[in-house]
């Protein structure tokens, strides 16, 4: 089966990111005719939390073309059988996939952590015709002594350069403007 396009964007928080990627999913939804699949990872841990997946949701209802949403907060492998190359699929977020990775699943070995994260990847771009991977820029550039910190930095910059590895394209968000990393801007 031929591998789907793989998109990464990624910003600091509230960047706009994640209207980015969702505009760029509906582009590319009309111009291959494909349905629009959103996977979100989010979980209403707090009342930020629940308000925030709200908004998105209402968002998502918005919008100028269909979405399926898929609430899934980690391995994402298990639903990739449910989509074929006429979906194009978004991600949103490497970082609260991670997060839950490590707080709602207990996976404390970095590697296990990466290999996951890469493996969800994998097989949502291997069963559609494209997938967007939204992420954060969390504590870029910052140095700390504390070791959940480094190793949180160290899983997530791996999984970063993994994915961008992979990527056909990856952009990264500043103040709502996309700037082209890797590949043919969109």
């Amino acid at each position: 089966m031929e591998t789907g396009k793989l998109i990464f964007v990624t910003g600091g928080v509230r960047s706009g990111k994640s209207a980015y990627a969702e505009k760029m999913a509906v582009d590319l939804g009309k111009k291959l005719g494909s349905n629009l699949h959103y996977m979100a990872c989010g979980v209403p841990s707090d009342e930020e939390m629940v308000a925030r997946i709200a908004r998105h949701r209402e968002d998502r209802q918005n919008a100028s073309a269909p979405w399926k949403t898929w609430e899934c907060p980690y391995h994402l492998q298990r639903i990739a059988k449910h989509f074929t190359k006429q979906d194009i699929l978004v991600l949103d977020c490497v970082t609260t996939l991670l997060n839950n990775y490590l707080f709602d699943r207990a996976l404390d070995e970095p590697e296990q952590v990466i290999s996951c994260i890469l493996m969800d990847v994998a097989c949502l771009q291997e069963n559609s015709a494209g997938l967007i991977v939204v992420s954060n820029e969390v504590a870029q550039g910052l140095t700390t002594e504390e070791p959940f910190t480094r190793m949180y930095q160290y899983i997530l910059g791996n999984v970063h350069q993994g994915i961008v590895d992979q990527a056909d394209t990856a952009y990264l968000v500043e103040n709502g403007l996309p700037i082209c990393k890797k590949g043919v801007a969109q």
